[in-house]
């Protein structure tokens, strides 16, 4: 029935099953504009400090690659050398640029998914190499009328970005009608880098809200139905490690709320290294004496200290408390068998107990 439920009722959030399956298979929120105009962005930025020295680097390499055309016999080894050695240093010049731009793009990359590794976007798909599918696809789909109005309103909003940038430096031009080659050149170089800049940080504003938006398509993606989110908790419980995880989340809190009840007890049984079980009774409350803590060996100290720390009275007796432990659950009363046994145990210690109490009143 799942797949006839409408989009309306995936309600409930993804939860963490899902999105790992679906970064497994590579779908995660992700905006291309966003690397691209990062990218652009540093760009400009490398242009801008470092511009000039670039374009002179790559000056004197023209002029001395022209220079050595005039005085080099031409062989086909020297213009093998030639261009070998124009390429190196060609390369030397713009490769940390091209380094540059590289990890922008990655970084930019890495803060939009983390770190993520997958071939399974990459794996074929026969359902693609239909091509009445695809059309179907292409007809119906509307992502694709939503790429394309995306892509309208990025063609707009630069175009009147570089517009309006164009425009309020043209009646500044009006200056060069008698300027030489030289103070026309540094004028639409200025022009192209106010004009690059501008069109840049509006193309990385439409990228983040387009980043925004994959998102938000993203997680409405992602959402589970109801049914989808009980169906998965079915599943987990029926997952071994998780169970695992559940009953060792159990048995701390078990150990903990026994541990609590320790100075509550009326007395503690021994054995008396192995065994300690907690008793408590409470006359017209209970009907029989309850075991509120049992344990061995090191659970057995640890009662042991407690019940020392809050003075609840250590009794030996290895033959009952062997019995309780091995025949009482905690929380549960005394079985019929050892009522005679632990009544002579309790009115023992209730006895010191009032007597002790009188030894302080008369004091």
């Amino acid at each position: 029935m799942a797949e006839f439920e409408s989009a309306e009722e995936r309600t409930e959030p993804a939860s963490g099953k899902k999105r790992g399956e679906a970064r497994k298979r590579g779908s995660v929120a992700k905006s291309m504009d966003l690397n691209s105009a990062a990218v652009l962005l540093f760009g400009l930025l490398i242009l801008y400090v470092g511009g000039s020295s670039i374009a002179v680097k790559l000056g004197e390499l023209a002029r001395s690659t022209f220079a050595n055309l005039g005085s080099t016999t031409i062989t086909q080894a020297s213009v093998h050398n030639m261009i070998r050695e124009g390429v190196l240093s060609f390369t030397i010049i713009v490769l940390p640029v091209l380094a540059g731009l590289m990890v922008v793009g990655l970084i930019a990359n890495i803060a939009q998914v983390g770190f993520m590794f997958t071939m399974q976007p990459m794996a074929p798909k026969f359902s693609k190499l239909n091509p009445f599918t695809g059309i179907k696809r292409v007809m119906i789909s509307m992502n694709s009328l939503l790429e394309l109005l995306k892509g309208l309103v990025k063609v707009t909003v630069v175009a009147l970005v570089a517009y309006s940038a164009t425009n309020d430096v043209v009646s500044e031009s009006m200056i060069l009608v008698d300027s030489d080659v030289g103070t026309i050149l540094e004028f639409m170089a200025k022009v192209a880098a106010v004009v690059s800049l501008k069109v840049g940080l509006a193309f990385f504003v439409i990228a983040a809200g387009d980043y925004m938006f994959q998102r938000y398509q993203f997680e409405k993606s992602l959402r589970m139905t109801k049914q989808e989110v009980k169906e998965e908790g079915k599943e987990a419980e029926g997952d071994p490690q998780i169970k695992g995880r559940i009953r060792t989340v159990q048995r701390q809190i078990a150990y903990r709320r026994m541990m609590q009840d320790v100075p509550k007890a009326d007395v503690v049984v021994t054995n008396p290294t192995h065994y300690a079980v907690a008793i408590k009774y409470e006359a017209g409350r209970m009907s029989a004496p309850k075991v509120v803590a049992k344990g061995v060996d090191i659970i057995a100290q640890r009662i042991k200290e407690i019940a020392r720390e809050h003075q609840v009275p250590i009794v030996e007796d290895k033959p009952l408390a062997q019995m309780l432990y091995k025949s009482v659950e905690i929380g549960d009363e005394i079985p019929e068998k050892l009522f005679q046994a632990v009544a002579q145990l309790l009115a023992y210690v209730f006895r010191l107990r009032d007597a002790r109490r009188s030894h302080v009143s008369v004091n």
